[in-house]
């Protein structure tokens, strides 16, 4: 089903992609999108929405099945508590992207914006995974309670680093792969950053499988690269601040 939004509302785009997912159908391709948001938030069925333009923010919000793929950039809020599904972004992501997400994946080609996975979390026997394949900003991962949150930093300048500022504040579960060196200052206490062994490679290269076959990346060369793991020192990194 092809809808052209130009001129329509959000809500308006949002009303026709649900009442059309309600009568059976299964794939969309929405064109001239330009700023609208929510798009395939709350749909709960495993349907196709190709996304030509600039989706707005809250890009599959509390979605759970849909796979979207965007021509370019996205906004900010992009997999907002999402609970299933696959969201891929060629280019550049927004702020807040996979915030308290629980499950699915999100892709993203270019880099992303600051707090970058806070809140992302593991549920029952779901694990979110999201990649980026440039850098992030301050506050990534920040309160990371489980998951996987990926920055390949390709493509990057020499010298740039690819997390910001308070990387990892509050992190208590979860994991942060950085492809490449993170200078200790970033992060904030209460979490250690090691460079992997061999089973941690493994995992990387069933994670990163999918998300190179979308951007005809070369699998062997980036998984080969050296990386940095992130975990919490303990699941309780506030304990005792405000309570004994």
């Amino acid at each position: 089903m092809r809808i052209d939004a130009s001129g329509l509302h959000y809500r308006q785009l949002n009303q026709q992609i649900k009442a059309a997912v309600a009568e059976g159908e299964t794939e969309f391709e929405l064109v001239n999108v330009c700023g609208h948001r929510y798009l395939g938030s709350g749909i709960d069925q495993p349907v196709n929405i190709r996304v030509e333009g600039i989706p707005g923010n809250d890009l599959g919000a509390f979605m759970s099945g849909p796979r979207i793929r965007c021509s370019g950039n996205a906004q900010d809020g992009i997999g907002n508590t999402m609970d299933d599904g696959l969201v891929v972004i060629p280019g550049h992501a927004g702020d807040v992207m996979g915030y308290s997400m629980r499950g699915g994946c999100i892709y993203v080609r270019g880099n992303a914006g600051y707090r970058i996975g806070i809140h992302m979390k593991s549920y029952l026997d779901k694990e979110p995974v999201v990649i980026i394949g440039g850098r992030v900003r301050d506050f990534c991962g920040e309160y990371l309670a489980g998951g996987k949150l990926i920055v390949l930093g390709l493509d990057q300048p020499a010298g740039e680093p690819l997390v910001g500022k308070y990387c990892a504040t509050g992190m208590h579960g979860g994991t942060m792969y950085v492809r490449g060196e993170v200078d200790p200052a970033l992060l904030r206490p209460g979490v250690s950053a090691t460079e992997i062994g061999d089973d941690d490679r493994q995992v990387l290269r069933d994670l990163l499988a999918p998300y190179c076959a979308e951007f005809s990346l070369p699998l062997d060369e980036i998984v080969g690269g050296l990386f940095v793991r992130i975990t919490p020192h303990t699941a309780r990194p506030y304990g005792q601040l405000y309570a004994y």
